[in-house]
């Protein structure tokens, strides 16, 4: 008699199921590595990514990372190039106003919700610890820390407001290579404005007044907004000076 055939991929002894969620474990583990790696400073935009090294840091096949940057790409956190290979993205003036304008009114929303279930000594700790953790990493020019930390401000405002779709949508890791791209480029005194901006949400979001959280997340933009009108051209790739 001829042995039954398992439902298993041949040679790996794994059934689909867990063969899908292997390929979806090594995605996420390139994607943390590198969105990582960008806040780290260990990536900066338009740094090219060799395979060879990533394989071997990660400990995964050249296509398992390949597939894996399909997806960083769909995502807009890395370009590909058919003869170049993979690059970190570099934000043109037009994506980064786009972003902006896409992150606001989640980040508002985010803000009013977090200041209307504010409702515990717990998670007024909590937040006002993420406005402060920003406020040191900023202030020591901490660059990678620095964009941990608003990271995490953010995803402290998300969980306090309690809007778990809010955490999908919302462009982070997009905001993180806008971030990285500039940061290095800002003077003292846009550094300082835009570090200002997280605590005046804090405070909004602990004193429970949701209107002013969302007046407070307003202004933060139309620094931010200010801030790129006043950088050098050649930081944004359609603006490069021939």
């Amino acid at each position: 008699m001829r042995p039954t055939k398992k439902n298993t991929r041949a040679g790996s002894g794994k059934t689909p199921a867990a063969a899908i969620t292997d390929a979806e474990s090594v995605t996420d583990r390139v994607a943390d590595a590198i969105t990582s790696g960008i806040r780290a400073g260990t990536f900066v935009p338009g740094q090219h990514l060799p395979e060879s090294a990533i394989t071997l840091r990660l400990g995964i096949s050249r296509g398992s990372l390949r597939e894996a940057l399909k997806h960083l790409a769909a995502a807009g956190i890395v370009t590909l190039n058919r003869f170049r290979g993979a690059y970190i993205s570099t934000l043109d003036l037009r994506s980064t106003l786009d972003l902006l304008e896409t992150l606001e009114p989640l980040a508002r929303l985010a803000a009013r919700l977090a200041a209307e279930h504010c409702d515990t000594n717990e998670k007024r700790r909590r937040m006002k610890a993420a406005a402060d953790a920003i406020d040191v990493a900023g202030r020591n020019r901490a660059r990678a820390e620095y964009l941990e930390r608003r990271r995490h401000f953010y995803d402290t405002l998300v969980e306090i407001g309690g809007n778990t779709e809010l955490a999908r949508v919302m462009p982070l890791s997009r905001t993180d290579l806008f971030r990285a791209q500039v940061e290095r480029i800002q003077t003292e005194r846009q550094r300082a404005l835009h570090l200002a901006g997280y605590s005046r949400i804090a405070a909004a979001v602990i004193a429970r007044d949701p209107a002013a959280a969302d007046r407070a997340v307003q202004r933060h933009f139309a620094g931010t907004r200010q801030t790129v009108a006043e950088l050098p051209a050649d930081v944004f790739p359609s603006q490069r000076r021939r």
